[in-house]
């Protein structure tokens, strides 16, 4: 029986709004979408598109890059045309750079309206997104939202429950496009903390119809930023929340991307490009080196594209059982291993062969 006979469950999803961003929906029955930045500076062209097109190819749906300066909103129409991706200028403080992003073809705009205090500035960007049909992400952050004036307003903030306070900062910032009937939203609202962003998505979740962005923000180097934000943005797509994530990491961006398919694809929220490998926990009862085997196997496989699933066992208690749900298993014992192929023994071969033995199915199923 191969892997994707068996009858799991789905994940129901929450219905929001549809926004179109460039030719990607979200929102509405559109699936999850995966999102990231560059790292690159944007006022080079050549790098940023190199790194775009190295995200598209791991998997990203959407691209975000800085635009922080008018070097880099001048080099937006060339990176826009030269890329098969939407791209979203991340712009913060001024507002002239969004009307320049705009005007250079981004397909949405990420904008934090607590950074621009003049009101009129923020309604200059919605009529121009408006005409353009460009999206805007309105976004609060943990370590934005507090007004570092000294006086009255900051010593209340101070004193509001941090979630409460988000979500009244998001509701304050949204009144200027709800005046303006601006529909083509996406909220966010990120913290470093795995349990304040999963309370603050649940309430904005409860609150709007809008589509939602998740994400941790800051969450940190590679190994810890991928267990953070497995359990914020996990626990909130398995209650039908969010509509497009960014795993961050410092660091390489592709990263970001593989982890976030990897969650998608672990949630069944998106089919897996390739190999789903499936490796025993080693213990006393292992007679072979199921880790680095199994790390062998994976890299003998990287070129596959087609999904599939794979299991390296080290014994006879756990092993026959995901032989018989997987698309190609071996169960591993001294010197030799059993080769199954969905479920049907194929026959025992030794440890020398294990890796070629299993390429070689794998490369048959994937014909």
């Amino acid at each position: 029986m191969a892997a994707d006979a068996h009858n799991y469950p789905d994940i129901p999803r929450r219905r929001t709004r549809s926004v179109v961003i460039g030719d990607v929906t979200i929102g509405g029955d559109a699936p999850v979408a995966v999102q990231s930045m560059t790292t690159t500076t944007t006022a080079d062209v050549a790098a940023t598109v190199a790194q775009i097109d190295a995200l598209v190819a791991a998997g990203c749906d959407l691209v975000r890059v800085a635009a922080a300066t008018q070097e880099d909103t001048a080099a937006l129409s060339a990176i826009v045309e030269a890329v098969n991706v939407p791209v979203i200028a991340d712009v913060h403080f001024h507002f002239q750079r969004a009307l320049e992003a705009i005007e250079a073809g981004a397909a949405k705009i990420r904008l934090n309206p607590g950074n621009i205090a003049d009101r009129g500035q923020v309604r200059e960007v919605i009529a121009a997104a408006t005409a353009a049909g460009v999206a805007i992400r309105v976004g609060v952050n943990e370590g934005s939202i507090v007004d570092r004036r000294a006086g009255e307003q900051r010593d209340a903030d101070l004193d509001k429950p941090l979630v409460d306070l988000m979500v009244d900062k998001l509701a304050e910032y949204l009144e200027v496009f709800e005046e303006a009937d601006f529909g083509k939203l996406v909220l966010s609202a990120k913290s470093h903390d795995a349990v304040t962003t999963i309370a603050v998505n649940r309430r904005m979740a409860e609150r709007w119809d809008y589509p939602i962005h998740l994400g941790l923000t800051h969450a940190g180097l590679a190994a810890e930023a991928a267990i953070r934000s497995a359990a914020a943005l996990g626990a909130l797509l398995a209650e039908g929340i969010g509509d497009t994530i960014r795993i961050s990491f410092a660091g390489d961006p592709v990263a970001e991307v593989s982890a976030a398919c990897e969650l998608l694809a672990s949630l069944r929220l998106r089919q897996r490009r390739g190999i789903e490998l499936i490796a025993c926990p080693t213990c006393g009862r292992c007679e072979m080196d199921i880790a680095a085997l199994a790390g062998q196997v994976k890299a003998a496989l990287a070129d596959i594209d087609t999904p599939l699933t794979v299991a390296v066992m080290g014994c006879v208690v756990n092993g026959p059982g995901e032989a018989e749900g997987a698309d190609v298993a071996i169960c591993a014992g001294k010197g030799r291993a059993i080769l199954y192929v969905r479920g049907q023994k194929i026959g025992t071969i030794p440890a020398s062969d294990i890796v070629p033995a299993v390429v070689d199915e794998v490369t048959k199923l994937n014909a």
